[in-house]
């Protein structure tokens, strides 16, 4: 089904506020939920799904591969999982991962040790541009086999082993490449090895926790030992609410004057908190409160205040715990008087758009002074820049934090901003505008 395109016009400063809001389910949760539920032996149950075009799009590729899949009610869905080495399909099926590279990198990943499959893998105009040297290397690892050779961007054909064996892999700053070995190695015989050079998000480890004769944690789980062809237990699940998309409620209501925000029911996993660590250890009025451990993650509540803020420096090691949210973090620089810098960022390159350029692009237009590197960016903030521009027209790219990031600059600001394609929010945060508007920010649809 075709994508409505719309464009998105604002031209008002939002005013001050007192709200409690509930944003969109995790979609990193809901695509893992889907793909390891599909491969447990026995029924799944999800509840608070997030409802994204990244989650319809993995959910029709699972249906494809012979997966049963039942909406139950607005947001809960029942997984008929058949167990491990379970997929099957026509040769060539064509599976069109839209914009969700996790949906990509982990989908292909289980299929890579599935035998006797051999299926066509594309996704949208965003995710064809992206680089996959590294996932079709670690497929190779198991056996699986990709064309046209020494191809690393979509569209390409993937043919799986038929006899994957355990590998030893060393994970680095890719929380999906880690995941895509730990499921690939779920179907392979033997034992696989990943030793994890960084600390990275952990929702896949965390579903397969009750699973212990499959997956075991060493040395305060910096090596990751799963053994193959264990079967998988079914599981029920609720999905919290999505701390990415938090971030940009949370940076409306620090930037806004005289403004409170409680945000309810957020994943609260540490290795998801970089953002609000960062901006609270210099000056942000940030707390957490009601924590609790459901499903083995750790959900709370955000309670923000409006703040000032020091200038921001990061650097790696912020990276890995904060890697969604870059865009928005410049926003927020553009803001604070001095200069903030952010190095060790180079991955940013290999997202839905080169989030270092097109941010630079974005903030030069409005003033801001900014220098960056392919690694690095440094940005000269103030409030000046209000008042020497009153119009902006930005196109997404396909990249849903860009645009989003875009809202919070035109709503903090009252500048008038024009943003094309923004029909790519619905990847994740469908609720976005909606909640926006809840906040008090005023804006006009136009439809394509």
């Amino acid at each position: 089904m075709a994508v409505k395109k719309y464009s998105v016009i604002l031209n008002k400063k939002i005013k001050e506020f007192n709200k409690v809001i509930e944003p969109d389910s995790d979609k990193s949760i809901s695509i893992r939920a889907f793909l390891i539920g599909s491969i447990s032996q026995g029924i799944s149950k999800i509840s608070n799904v997030l409802l994204s075009e990244d989650i319809f799009s993995t959910i029709e590729c699972l249906k494809k591969l012979n997966c049963k899949i039942i909406k139950e009610g607005k947001n809960k869905y029942k997984i008929f999982g058949k167990g491990l080495g379970s997929y099957y399909a026509k040769k060539n099926t064509l599976l069109d991962l839209g914009n969700s590279g996790t949906g990509l990198r982990l989908i292909s990943s289980i299929i890579s040790t599935t035998p006797n499959i051999e299926v066509n893998l594309t996704g949208d105009s965003s995710l064809k541009k992206r680089n996959m040297s590294k996932l079709i290397a670690l497929l190779s690892e198991f056996g699986a086999e990709v064309f046209p050779k020494n191809t690393v961007r979509l569209p390409f054909k993937l043919r799986s082993s038929n006899f994957p064996v355990g590998i030893k892999y060393i994970a680095g700053s890719s929380a999906q490449l880690k995941s895509a070995a730990i499921l690939a190695a779920l179907n392979s015989f033997g034992t696989t090895t990943v030793l994890e050079k960084y600390k990275t998000r952990d929702h896949t480890e965390n579903l397969l926790t009750k699973n212990s004769k499959s997956i075991l944690f060493k040395n305060k789980k910096d090596i990751i030992k799963i053994s193959g062809k264990k079967t998988l237990d079914p599981f029920n699940i609720k999905v919290p609410s999505d701390p990415s998309s938090a971030a940009f409620y949370t940076a409306i209501c620090l930037l806004n004057q005289n403004s409170s925000l409680k945000i309810k029911n957020v994943c609260i996993n540490p290795k998801r908190l970089g953002f609000y660590n960062i901006l609270k250890k210099n000056g942000a009025q940030i707390k957490i409160s009601n924590r609790k451990k459901i499903n083995n993650e750790y959900v709370g509540d955000i309670l923000i205040k409006s703040s000032k803020i020091n200038f921001l420096r990061t650097n790696f090691s912020h990276y890995l715990t904060a890697t969604d949210e870059y865009p928005i973090m410049f926003v927020i620089a553009a803001f604070l008087k001095g200069t903030s810098k952010f190095t060790g960022i180079g991955e940013l390159a290999n997202k839905e758009s080169n989030r270092i350029i097109e941010m630079k692009k974005i903030l030069v237009k409005l003033g801001i002074k900014c220098k960056s590197s392919s690694n690095s960016i440094t940005i000269n903030g103030g409030k000046g820049f209000i008042k020497r521009n009153n119009f902006l027209k930005i196109n997404s790219l396909n990249d849903h934090r860009i645009a989003m990031s875009c809202v919070v600059l035109a709503v903090c600001t009252g500048l008038k901003i024009i943003i094309n394609g923004f029909e790519t929010v619905n990847t994740s945060s469908p609720s976005f505008l909606k909640i926006v508007k809840k906040l008090g920010g005023k804006y006009e649809i136009k439809k394509k």
